[in-house]
């Protein structure tokens, strides 16, 4: 009997393309056919799992979803019985946080196959790499930079400066989001930054960045803190060429509390072929198929031995080496059933204190409250 998988991915190349070229591979290894289908990076950063999950077998997912995921019984845990060597070695090549960051109730709910945390891009025939946050600040004065602003972006862009501040904010356990002072500072770095970039960032994802940076003739040099995307770091992809390396930093520290991002491989519950669905999520998470045919069609891999190695370096202007201290240095969001329902609601409370320049304090303490009643939402 042949059998035939459904797939839902992200609409993007670097989300859609690796998936379709790993599935034709590995329909010439095993017979398994898979139809992959993409949505929208907004339906993918909120989009309802459980609603996917009854229409696909394999369901490519961003972490923070995963404490709704189980609590809606709609994936299936991949820790099966037999398979501890591959999960170790997927564990023992995980690039940052990435595996744990699907680990959930002690169990393990998808496969890090996009390693991804907010870095910085810069057009290298407009600028040296701003270094600092100071540096950067320089250049957005002269109107050389893009912020990603739309929800949830701007959420993540917190959460990194908190971070990078040195009092990241709480990811695992109920309680205020972030402390005062902290929170507030990180609100005034992106009221400052904020006021000095066109008021379009707020309506603009990290591809919508990028699109407008990698125009020919465009005036944008650097992103400060967005997603990267391997994409638009290999010669060819758009007319012009964007660098990708760590984050512009606001203390000493260095490149540490990012916001981690990237996505995984999960099972759909509902699989009639979930044996099949399984070895395939297992196989596409592995070393070999990460460094080779995932990576060679425009994927970003998720597993470390393609961001060490030199043949996918030098087709991506050392895009994995120049980012690596930032994804090492990464956060881990919240994973809560309710967090989906902050994430939003936090991003326009956030954007509504940017825009109006709200007191920060005050934009803080409401961030902290919508934290708190998260918890109650699940």
């Amino acid at each position: 009997m042949i059998v035939v998988l459904k797939g839902m991915t992200w609409n993007h190349p670097r989300g859609y393309d690796p998936m379709v070229a790993c599935s034709q591979s590995w329909q010439e290894k095993t017979g398994v056919e898979i139809r992959w289908e993409k949505r929208s990076l907004q339906d993918f950063e909120a989009f309802p799992v459980e609603t996917l999950a009854r229409n696909y077998d394999l369901i490519v997912i961003d972490h923070p979803h995963v404490g709704q995921i189980t609590g809606e019984n709609c994936l299936l845990p991949l820790d099966v019985p037999g398979r501890e060597a591959e999960r170790q070695a997927l564990s023992a090549a995980s690039v940052g946080p990435s595996y744990r960051s699907y680990a959930w109730n002690e169990r393990q709910w998808a496969f890090p196959i996009d390693a991804a945390t907010q870095v910085q891009a810069w057009r290298p025939d407009r600028t040296d790499r701003p270094q600092t946050w100071g540096e950067m600040l320089a250049l957005a004065r002269r109107g050389g930079v893009l912020l990603p602003l739309r929800p949830p972006h701007s959420l993540m862009s917190f959460y990194t400066l908190c971070g990078n501040l040195g009092r990241p904010c709480r990811s695992a356990a109920k309680g205020d989001l972030v402390d005062a002072e902290t929170g507030a500072t990180a609100v005034e770095l992106l009221q400052e930054i904020s006021a000095l970039i066109d008021p379009a960032c707020f309506g603009m994802d990290p591809i919508a960045v990028l699109e407008a940076m990698a125009v020919e003739a465009s005036p944008v040099a650097c992103a400060p803190l967005i997603y990267g995307y391997v994409s638009y770091s290999i010669a060819g992809f758009r007319p012009a060429l964007v660098r990708f390396g760590d984050f512009p930093t606001v203390n000493a520290a260095g490149p540490v509390g990012s916001a981690l991002g990237g996505t995984g491989i999960a099972v759909s519950a509902f699989s009639r072929a979930p044996g099949e669905a399984i070895d395939f999520a297992y196989w596409v998470a592995s070393g070999g198929v990460q460094r080779g045919v995932y990576a060679a069609s425009g994927g970003q891999p998720g597993h470390g031995d393609a961001w060490q190695g030199d043949k996918v370096n030098a087709a991506a202007h050392d895009f994995y080496r120049a980012t690596r201290a930032t994804l090492e240095g990464a956060w881990l969001r919240p994973r809560h059933d309710g967090y989906m329902t902050f994430q939003q609601a936090g991003s326009d409370r956030l954007n509504e204190g940017l825009r109006g320049r709200e007191r920060p304090r005050l934009v803080v303490e409401e961030l902290n409250r919508l934290f708190h009643a998260s918890f109650r939402c699940g």
